[in-house]
C-alpha cells in the first residue's frame, strides 16, 4: 500500500472535537485512506456508505434517538460518499452535537453537493481535507526517486490514479472505465447536466487547449453553444475535481492580461483519455502542453499535501511576453518556465522582473524537475 501524506495530517486532528471531512474525486483512495486510519486506531467503528440505498433511507429525516440506536457504543462513525445522503449537513451536525465521544469522518467525491450542503450546519464543527490521486512525492517515498524518475513518461501519459498505478499493463482500459465513471456516474446524474454530448465536447475542447488561455466565448463559438451553458458546465467540471483554473497575475503593468485564465486537468491520464491519445511522448505533438500540465498539477499536489500556503498564477502581456507559472508565497513571487529538454539560456522577461522586483525565476526541465515536485 502506498502511504498517503495526508494520513499523518488527518491523524493529528482525530478526537479533537472536530468532524473530519475528506474531499476528492472518485477512486483517488479516500476509502482506503480512512479504513487504514480506522484499522490502526482499533476503535469500534460504524461505517455507512451513502452509495447504498438502504443507508440513504436510514439517514433520511433522522433524529438523535434513531442515531443513538444505530451508533451504539461506537467511537468512530465513517460516512462514505456523504454527498449522496439527503441533507448531509443536518445528519453530520446531529451526530457531532449529540455524540461527543464519537469521531465523525465523512468523505465526498464531489463538492457539487456536499460542500454546499454542510457549509452552514457544520460551521465551526469541521476540518476539511482534500485527497488527490497519488503524487510524485508519494511514489518517490514508496519506491525511491530513481524508480519514479524512470516511470515519469508513463505518469505523464497514464496519470496517477491508484488503480492505474497499481495495475501496470492495463492502463488504457482502466482509464476509459474511470473516465466514463466521472462523466456518467457523477456529472450526468446531476439535474444541471441535460446534454451529455455538450459535456463531452467541452471536455475535449479543453483537453486540446491545455496550457493555452481559454475563452468561454471562443469555446461557445467553436461548439455553437451559448456562453452561459459553457460557464455552467465548466463550473461543474471544476467542482467535480476534473479541471481547475489558473488565473492571470495582473497588478503592476498596464498591458498585462487581466481576465484571462488557463485550464488544467487534475490528472493527465484523464486528459489523454478524453482526447483518445495514449501515444508515447516521442510520437506526440502536445508534449510541451502535457509536460506543463503534469508539472503544475504535481506541484499543486505537493503544496497542498504539505499545507504550504500559496496562490498560483500565470502571466502574459498583450505583447506576448509570458511566464508559464507563478507562485506567491510569504509575499514573494516565484516564477517558472517549463521546458521538456534543458535549455542553456532562458531569462525572465525584463518587463516582469522590473514590475515585480525581488521575484525569483527558474527554468524547470526534465533534468531538474524532481526538486520542484518535492520541496519548497
Amino acid at each position: 500500500m502506498v502511504p498517503r501524506i495526508l494520513e499523518k495530517e488527518i491523524r493529528k486532528y482525530l478526537f479533537q472535537k472536530k468532524a473530519i471531512i475528506i474531499y476528492g474525486a472518485r477512486q483517488v483512495g479516500k476509502t482506503t485512506l480512512t479504513e487504514q486510519i480506522i484499522d490502526d486506531l482499533k476503535e469500534k467503528t460504524l461505517i455507512l456508505n451513502g452509495d447504498e440505498a438502504d443507508v440513504r433511507e436510514l439517514l433520511t429525516n433522522v433524529n438523535s434517538g434513531r442515531l443513538k440506536s444505530l451508533i451504539g457504543d461506537c467511537t468512530i462513525v465513517l460516512i462514505d460518499e456523504a454527498q449522496r445522503i439527503p441533507e448531509p449537513g443536518i445528519v453530520l451536525k446531529i451526530i457531532h452535537d449529540n455524540f461527543k465521544r464519537v469521531q465523525l469522518i465523512a468523505t465526498g467525491s464531489s463538492s457539487l453537493d456536499l460542500e454546499s450542503k454542510i457549509s452552514e450546519p457544520m460551521t465551526g464543527r469541521k476540518l476539511e481535507f482534500f485527497l488527490y490521486p497519488f503524487s510524485f512525492e508519494e511514489m518517490v517515498n514508496y519506491h525511491g526517486l530513481l524508480a519514479e524518475q524512470r516511470l515519469i513518461e508513463d505518469r505523464m501519459i497514464y496519470g496517477y490514479y491508484p488503480d492505474i498505478v497499481m495495475n501496470s499493463g492495463n492502463e488504457t482500459k482502466l482509464l476509459k472505465s474511470l473516465t466514463s465513471s466521472f462523466l456518467y456516474k457523477d456529472l450526468l446524474a446531476l439535474d444541471q447536466i441535460r446534454k451529455p454530448v455538450i459535456l463531452e465536447k467541452i471536455l475535449k475542447a479543453l483537453a486540446l487547449q491545455t496550457g493555452n488561455e481559454v475563452s468561454y466565448y471562443e469555446i461557445a463559438r467553436l461548439l455553437d453553444i451559448d456562453k452561459e451553458t459553457i460557464e455552467k458546465y465548466m463550473d461543474l467540471l471544476e467542482k467535480a475535481y476534473i479541471i481547475y483554473k489558473l488565473p492571470a497575475l495582473s497588478r503592476n503593468v498596464r498591458n498585462e492580461i487581466r481576465k484571462s485564465k488557463k485550464i488544467y486537468f487534475y490528472d493527465t491520464g484523464i486528459r489523454n483519455t478524453i482526447i483518445g491519445n495514449h501515444l508515447s511522448l516521442q510520437s506526440r505533438t502536445d508534449k510541451g502542453a502535457l509536460w506543463e500540465n503534469f508539472l503544475i498539477s504535481e506541484r499543486q499536489k505537493f503544496l497542498r499535501n504539505n499545507d504550504v500556503d500559496n496562490t498560483a498564477y500565470f502571466w502574459r502581456t498583450t505583447q506576448q511576453q509570458e511566464i508559464d507559472y507563478i507562485e506567491e508565497r510569504s509575499g514573494r513571487l516565484f516564477a517558472y518556465e517549463f521546458k521538456w529538454k534543458p535549455v542553456k539560456s532562458v531569462v525572465a522577461s525584463k518587463t516582469f522582473m522590473n514590475a515585480y522586483p525581488g521575484s525569483e525565476f527558474q527554468v524547470i526541465s526534465h533534468d531538474n524537475f524532481t526538486e520542484f515536485l518535492t520541496s519548497v
